[in-house]
């Protein structure tokens, strides 16, 4: 499926706040839209944000009025900022805001008039290269894993979360596609429930055999000898490989740690921060109080005024991380030694 296209009228996306109930495109038109479809989870997904982030930018670019060059780059570096901070954790925005700005500052001697362009086409290329890591990754994780086996997913990390297949569903989907056959465990993903809308959706399309969870059930499927993998995507690695997810992973891996399951982290190699030396240092988003006491319920379900504590993710110790899984090879322990192999 398509969540992400340019058009001569601006950048469309689909509103993953609506599925699966509608499939609705909306066309970010404004910064104000973009930096509101970022931040309320219209787009989501680390690669996916990634690849909105570079062509909002490019798409911002257009505005920009400018006698020269330094003016140009000082408006662009705003609207990269402004856009930078409408989520903090996910790695993948600000490598692509910052690829961007590498490619203007690379182009400085050329017409103020091309730039925009230019800025389009490196947007064009992030998109198109997701497209290749997104297959990559597929293809690695797929040898960790034999037919018929059960896998257990947390949050969503496929073609909706990516480009095309995804990360942590990548290998079901590419799997499937080859005539494999998986039964996948979709944890639900309290609070904002991106495994039971998104995930069960998408695996549901592809004809995989999914059954939907709740987050506090997946002990005992595990006990039950269902689960032989877990697969789950990341929005930022660290140099030691202490990633962070989606709220709920590192008690996931807990989990899998104590029965023996494989744990596997499936990201494209943009995810990895080498700049991020353990988890302690990677920001945890803070969100809205509302989305526990009262999203997706017709009335409240909690007590008017609780206090509540609503981190958007966590950090899963590299000690319990069986592989990382990237589009460049799989990483093992020790990890500060694999991840800074990716990179030379």
């Amino acid at each position: 499926m398509e969540n992400i296209r340019m058009a001569p009228e601006g950048l469309w996306i689909l509103d993953q706040t609506l599925l699966p109930g509608e499939e609705r495109e909306i066309l970010l038109d404004s910064r104000e839209k973009m930096f509101e479809a970022i931040a309320s989870l219209r787009v989501r997904g680390a690669p996916a944000i990634g690849i909105c982030a570079g062509y909002c930018l490019a798409a911002l670019a257009r505005d920009i009025r400018a006698e020269d060059f330094p003016g140009f780059y000082a408006a662009l570096e705003q609207e990269a900022a402004y856009l930078r901070a409408s989520r903090p954790t996910a790695v993948n925005l600000g490598w692509a805001l910052d690829r961007l700005l590498a490619a203007a500052r690379a182009n400085r001697d050329r017409p103020l008039a091309a730039l925009p362009e230019l800025l389009l086409r490196e947007a064009e290329a992030i998109h198109r290269e997701d497209k290749d890591m997104c297959r990559a990754i597929s293809e690695y994780g797929l040898t960790l894993v034999r037919d018929g086996d059960g896998i257990l997913t947390h949050c969503n990390a496929g073609p909706l979360a990516t480009s095309q297949y995804g990360t942590a569903l990548g290998p079901i989907l590419l799997g499937t596609e080859r005539g494999m056959r998986f039964r996948v465990f979709a944890d639900e993903t309290r609070p904002l429930l991106q495994g039971a809308r998104l995930t069960s959706y998408e695996l549901q399309k592809a004809g995989v055999d999914v059954t939907l969870i709740c987050d506090n059930m997946a002990s005992v499927v595990m006990k039950q000898g269902w689960v032989q993998a877990v697969f789950v995507g990341c929005d930022r690695v660290a140099r030691n490989g202490d990633t962070a997810n989606k709220i709920g992973t590192s008690g996931v891996a807990v989990l899998a740690k104590y029965y023996g399951v494989p744990f596997y982290v499936l990201g494209p190699r943009s995810t990895i921060d080498l700049a991020c030396a353990t988890g302690a240092d990677i920001p945890i988003e803070l969100r809205d109080p509302e989305e526990i006491r009262r999203k997706f319920y017709e009335r409240p379900m909690a007590p008017e005024g609780v206090r509540c504590y609503n981190p958007a993710f966590d950090v899963t110790d590299a000690a319990l991380i069986t592989a990382i899984v990237t589009d460049k090879g799989i990483c093992r322990p020790p990890y500060e030694e694999s991840l800074p192999a990716l990179f030379r």
